[in-house]
């Protein structure tokens, strides 16, 4: 690792890890917002790119609030109102569930969003492959997913 220095001469060692965080963080956010955009232009107007990422972190099957707000590391009352949103906007629906808890499915419309989404992201694919190559592409995807799944690093820390 090399060293940076901040304006008052303290010393700042460069990393890896704040690299691909910073990349990762900043490649989610463009997609997110050409997936919004794209969206808008085909006539989902009331769609933005905080919606999406919390439309994305949902399962196809029930969710349930407290799940969504571990998930996105959110608090309870940030995904209620989050829900409520997208229960006016038509895309999410709540249903009684065990307890006093909430389930939180996708309607009928929010289940053509999220396919609408995945359309585009496959055209997205085709576009990253043709500028990149498919299998830099792969690859990339790859090495990510090794990343994730080895992401336990903090049990040795």
């Amino acid at each position: 690792m090399s060293t940076r220095f901040t304006q008052r001469g303290t010393p700042m060692a460069e990393s890896h890890s704040l690299r691909l965080v910073q990349s990762a963080t900043a490649v989610q956010e463009q997609i997110t917002r050409h997936v919004a955009e794209t969206l808008k232009a085909r006539g989902y107007q009331d769609i933005s790119p905080s919606l999406l990422g919390f439309l994305g972190a949902l399962d196809c099957g029930t969710n349930y609030g407290s799940e969504i707000a571990r998930r996105l590391n959110v608090s309870r009352q940030m995904v209620a109102k989050t829900v409520k949103e997208l229960v006016r906007l038509g895309y999410l629906e709540q249903a009684d569930g065990p307890g006093k808890q909430k389930q939180i499915l996708f309607t009928g419309a929010g289940e053509q969003l999220m396919s609408d989404v995945r359309q585009l992201l496959v055209e997205m694919d085709a576009l990253l492959s043709q500028q990149i190559g498919k299998q830099t592409l792969e690859r990339a995807v790859s090495l990510m997913e090794s990343i994730q799944q080895s992401s336990d690093l903090t049990s040795d820390w």
